[in-house]
């Protein structure tokens, strides 16, 4: 079950029909098979061998896609890396996967060589520009490879993709991703819970570093539908895509659907061609599910919970949103999900535990194990099970209510923020001595950054000058929205900080604000 096999698939049932559409470019089924193996081919000639990780850091394109799929064909593993990351951050990444190649744009091009000067010697290759000594652009490596199929991949070998996931330590993690899960969850289950078909065009609005990014890529090559991607979601723009494009699927993140949803009441015709919107990053909200369905009833919505190392977990049905608005669905078909305690052990229905998760054995569809991570796969899986690290409950008819992330995950704009990797930045300062980090409510982006801080003895700083510290060394977006001083950081017996103290501090403060 290899990804490159339904590329070519696709490009005899239909050769002429659009797949891709991103800015100025369409490319068909054809065409896409072709470049595909184009590079597959220049890759191997190349040196390239199976496994070897290509990283692309590069943001939302026809190229991307074309490059994922020629390392697909190729089997090289595709590290796909998201261009707001900053410079430590990207180093990191690039010094652990070890990539064979890097992938970037111009406007990259300091940052890239400067993360990747330890490694050895792997493939430059620049995107949309010229090439500088030691680098070959896209263009040309395409040129390199001849039109026909590349060797067909051993059967052994499935791995597809190495994504990174901040963990609680402040350190990135690569959780490994095969051909089976991509196949399954985009060409088998989406198309079974969305009943999508090949008449289907998605718009996608989420970068394609993301794992649901290369999800609506797997429903193209699986079911034969159109994909119009975004280059940098903008809400006008995406309503007039819409209604150009006749887009009938919406994929994005609740953040995105807050944003949207004051064009859709503005022009409710332009998006008459949607049949359904899917999201998931965070629990939607029920007020824009409530203006969606007064303002636009023909599209129905799907939610779903999802994780980088397991997949497809969870899905609210459009049947369901308005009966329980609060869940986050019922198990998706093949998918076992159990609610258990701190001994592992399954709780009562309605009591809060652990959300675990298996569809078979590892790497059918959550991740086979962390890269060069043993330890993190060793505490990740019991029995066969996957441990999400985030708490819910689940009732007596099988929807599941998330409570709480275990993990001291933060999730704004539906993207991850892990509390331990920021307090780790702010503690880099000079005048910091600890850090808590937690999240809380915000109306445009689900959650923000809040976080109380201990001077060193004499020091201090200000708000800004340790936000500035923290844009630094960290993405843009995990950067904490509010910093407020401490004396002395609340602590149980055990030492550990007591983070539900801390909440209920940082709402007081924000309410008296």
């Amino acid at each position: 079950m290899k990804l490159g096999s339904l590329i070519a698939d696709c490009a005899l049932r239909y050769p002429e029909r659009e797949v891709l559409v991103c800015k100025d470019r369409r490319i068909t089924f054809g065409e896409l098979d072709t470049n595909a193996n184009r590079l597959a081919n220049a890759y191997a000639g190349r040196g390239m061998a199976i496994g070897d990780r290509l990283a692309m850091f590069l943001p939302n394109s026809a190229e991307l896609i074309e490059a994922m799929c020629g390392a697909a064909k190729a089997g090289g593993v595709i590290v796909p890396i998201a261009t707001r990351l900053a410079p430590p951050e990207v180093a990191f990444i690039l010094g652990d996967c070890e990539p064979w190649a890097v992938c970037f744009t111009p406007q990259h091009r300091e940052l890239v060589h400067d993360a990747a000067k330890d490694l050895d010697n792997p493939l430059m290759v620049v995107f949309d520009g010229d090439a500088e000594d030691d680098e070959i652009t896209f263009g040309a490596l395409m040129a390199e490879g001849a039109n026909t199929p590349p060797p067909p991949l051993p059967t052994d070998f499935d791995t597809l993709t190495l994504g990174y996931t901040s963990g609680t330590t402040g350190r990135p993690k690569g959780a490994l991703a095969t051909h089976m899960a991509l196949v399954l969850t985009g060409g088998y289950m989406n198309l079974a819970e969305w009943h999508l078909t090949a008449e289907d065009r998605i718009l996608a609005t989420t970068p394609m570093a993301h794992r649901t990014g290369l999800g609506r890529v797997a429903n193209a090559v699986c079911c034969g539908c159109t994909v119009v991607i975004m280059e940098k979601f903008d809400p006008v723009a995406a309503v007039d895509l819409i209604e150009k494009e006749k887009i009938t699927i919406i994929g994005l993140v609740p953040t995105i659907a807050r944003m949207l949803m004051p064009e859709i009441e503005k022009r409710p015709d332009a998006v008459k061609s949607a049949r359904l919107m899917v999201a998931t990053g965070e629990a939607f909200p029920i007020d824009i599910k409530k203006r969606l369905a007064t303002t636009a009833p023909n599209i129905g919505l799907y939610t779903f919970y999802a994780q980088t190392e397991a997949g497809f977990i969870t899905g609210l049905r459009p049947e369901e949103q308005a009966s329980h608005p609060d869940s986050c669905g019922r198990p998706v078909p093949a998918v076992e999900v159990r609610i258990v305690d701190e001994d592992l052990n399954e709780v009562p229905r309605g009591e809060v535990g652990e959300i675990t998760c298996r569809c078979g054995t590892p790497g059918v569809m959550s991740m086979p194990e962390y890269w060069r991570n043993p330890e993190a796969t060793a505490a990740a899986f019991h029995e066969g099970w996957l441990r999400t690290g985030d708490l819910a409950r689940m009732d007596l008819d099988g929807y599941v209510y998330f409570i709480d992330r275990a993990k001291d995950m933060i999730v704004s704009g539906g993207l991850n923020i892990y509390s331990r990797e920021v307090e780790v930045a702010l503690e880099a300062h000079p005048a910091v001595n600890e850090a808590a980090v937690l999240p809380v409510p915000d109306a445009e982006f689900g959650e923000s950054v809040f976080a109380y801080v201990t001077f060193q003895a004499g020091a201090c700083a200000t708000e800004d000058e340790l936000i500035a510290h923290c844009r630094e060394r960290i993405a843009s977006y995990k950067k904490p929205k509010y910093i407020r001083e401490i004396d002395v950081l609340p602590r149980n017996s055990t030492g550990k900080i007591v983070k539900v103290a801390l909440r209920e501090r940082a709402a007081k403060e924000l309410t008296d604000a």
